[in-house]
């Protein structure tokens, strides 16, 4: 951790020292900037998401330097996807990005430790764990600064040319500069997420997703020879939500027993041992948050979150730290340029990343699939050229539009 005195102004504050906050800290690191990371908890901890970083991201962990080190953790490579929707498969392999042909999921309690010790030791960044960040400083209508309280109760000012909240997607800081909310689509959905030890899957490692009715399900191998699990059912189910209330770890069981019956997974599932317990989350919004204001910015989940299905998260964290590096370091003269600087980023991100927040809104409510949308799946699933498509989605290979064009151009080979 980099030595500064107390009483400098740094140029960046970030509050919130997990993925979006410590790919900041590196990012501005290699701009020159001084800057102060600032996480409430302690690590290693773990933290309630999709942890996944499909291979567009993972080239950016390669790019950063800490790839290697992730792979420490036993989190394998996997480069296949296997999807089922109702009874169409879709099964291949995600599109090579950036020369990177695998994915990886890595547990946040190896993950957001390792980030955050990256960003510590590199130069120019000070790094402080158990700092509760409880108002922000303002000065001639600009934010400045945090004021907030160690762990053993001593209060301090920091004093910064920027505020970043990095802190989720419940963040304080977006709550006391009052950014403003522009999008919000709740979602339909309940989700609960548990670890399992020895879960099998068959062939090739890889990712898996299922949607039956209104249930859904998502399969991810990660760290410590464990597979994460997400199960999905409507929040209008209570019958459901008093299952888990009572039982959660015999109602995520029989959950995917009940609602994938004529798959293989419930069973795998019921073979394989809960590690940890069972956590959940009954219902969330899909949020896009103004992104920056005098003396402040927003970042990660923050300032987007969206349905953890499309696992996005950890792309549009790191994508964000370097579009608002860029920003930053592009405006030598920050007070005089927040709406250009605002505008900038706001632009940018949307460019970057509102296509797949739309694909999340979409996947966020309980929409069954139509006929058409039906014939559509299993024309993907036929077509290795379609499924490369349509899993491009995912990382950045492709864009909607180009799954629509190939669709139409099979459609219209078939006479249809």
């Amino acid at each position: 951790m980099d030595s500064m005195a107390k009483d400098s102004i740094y140029d960046v504050i970030i509050v919130g020292a997990r993925v979006a906050g410590s790919s900041l800290a590196y990012e501005l690191s290699k701009k020159g900037m001084r800057v102060l990371l600032l996480e409430k908890g302690m690590f290693p901890s773990d933290t309630l998401s999709t942890h996944n970083f499909f291979n567009n991201a993972v080239a950016g962990l390669r790019e950063m330097g800490v790839l290697d080190r992730l792979l420490e953790s036993g989190a394998p490579l996997y480069k296949r996807a296997h999807v089922q929707f109702e009874d169409a498969v879709i099964d291949g392999d995600y599109p090579v990005v950036n020369g990177e042909a695998n994915c990886l999921c890595v547990r946040r309690t190896h993950l957001d430790q390792t980030l955050f010790e990256h960003a510590a030791s590199q130069v120019g960044v000070t790094a402080l764990l158990g700092f509760r960040v409880t108002g922000v400083v303002t000065e001639n209508g600009a934010v400045c600064g945090v004021t907030g309280s160690h762990k053993d109760g001593r209060t301090e000012t920091f004093r910064g040319r920027l505020v970043v909240g990095a802190d989720g997607r419940r963040s304080a800081v977006r709550e006391m500069v009052k950014s403003e909310r522009k999008i919000c689509v709740p979602t339909e959905f309940a989700s609960f997420v548990g670890y399992f030890e020895d879960y099998r899957q068959e062939g090739e490692t890889c990712v898996e997703f299922y949607k039956q009715g209104d249930k859904l399900a998502i399969v991810f191998p990660t760290s410590d020879g464990l597979a994460v699990v997400g199960l999905m059912y409507p929040l209008e189910d209570q019958a459901w939500t008093d299952r888990f209330t009572k039982d959660a770890e015999t109602a995520f069981i029989e959950l995917a027993g009940e609602a994938f019956p004529q798959l293989s997974f419930p069973q795998r599932l019921a073979q394989a041992r809960l590690h940890g317990s069972v956590k959940g989350l009954l219902g969330y919004d899909n949020d896009w948050w103004d992104g920056m204001g005098p003396g402040w910015a927003l970042l990660g989940d923050a300032m987007s979150f969206k349905d953890p299905a499309v696992g996005q998260g950890m792309y549009d964290a790191m994508t964000g730290s370097r579009v608002l590096a860029d920003i930053l370091a592009s405006h030598p003269d920050w007070p005089s340029s927040w709406d250009r600087m605002r505008e900038a980023y706001n632009r940018t991100m949307e460019a970057k990343t509102m296509t797949r927040f739309g694909m999340a809104c979409l996947y966020t409510k309980n929409m069954p699939f139509t006929p058409e949308q039906t014939a559509v799946n299993h024309l993907i699933g036929a077509h290795p050229e379609a499924a490369r498509a349509f899993l491009g989605m995912y990382n950045y290979a492709n864009e909607p539009h180009d799954l629509e064009r190939l669709i139409g151009e099979l459609l219209q080979g078939q006479g249809a």
